[in-house]
């Protein structure tokens, strides 16, 4: 396989093993609003404990006001390629039930990933690429979205076409990529590989 893909993925299914993290996107593309809908739906189809389903998206897509209210707030490490993104998503985590200290669900932040990792996968289903980044202002995009305060903005996902214009498979020009051996996920004693 190319793109960078190790020898100990082939087995993986195509669209986890050619999975990686673009820092630039093409300036000049742009998404559906049919595929935003469906990198959406992948979301809503996340499992989730007691199927509480606590997690919300603020979408913005190039052009449009929210994108713009979106790319106000990264960071400066963030802000050189972020805004090249076809569309930007402030993955919010419904933390706590409204005006108490008691959780929503104590596996907001989980589920919420799990969503997130439905939407990466989808969109690169749909030929684009995703990066997920916490580099934003958390207060200022919680302000300017009146987010209240039971739920979380946790991370940003940028979604697009990588600016190499690539299609994002696993053919494509990914970067090598580093991960930790096998051995090591495993909690010592758990388990022999």
């Amino acid at each position: 396989m190319g793109g960078g893909v190790e020898a100990s993925a082939a087995g993986l299914h195509p669209l986890l093993a050619g999975r990686w993290s673009p820092t630039r996107f093409d300036v000049s593309h742009s998404v559906s609003d049919t595929d935003v809908e469906l990198i959406l739906e992948a979301a809503r189809w996340a499992p989730s404990a007691g199927n509480s389903q606590p997690w919300a998206f603020i979408v913005g897509t190039k052009g449009a006001d929210t994108h713009a209210r979106l790319t106000r707030h990264l960071a400066g490490s963030a802000r050189p390629w972020a805004v090249d993104a076809s569309v930007l998503v402030a993955n919010l985590a419904h933390r706590y039930v409204e005006d108490t200290e008691w959780e929503y669900s104590e596996f907001s932040l989980y589920d919420l990933g799990q969503a997130v990792a439905h939407m990466t996968i989808q969109a690169q289903a749909l030929g684009l690429l995703a990066r997920q980044f916490r580099a934003f202002d958390r207060e200022a995009l919680q302000a300017d979205f009146a987010v209240p305060e039971h739920w979380e903005i946790a991370t940003m996902t940028a979604i697009g076409r990588p600016a190499s214009g690539t299609p994002a498979s696993v053919d494509a020009e990914a970067p090598a990529r580093q991960r930790r051996a096998l051995e090591d996920l495993l909690w010592p004693g758990s388990r022999e590989l």
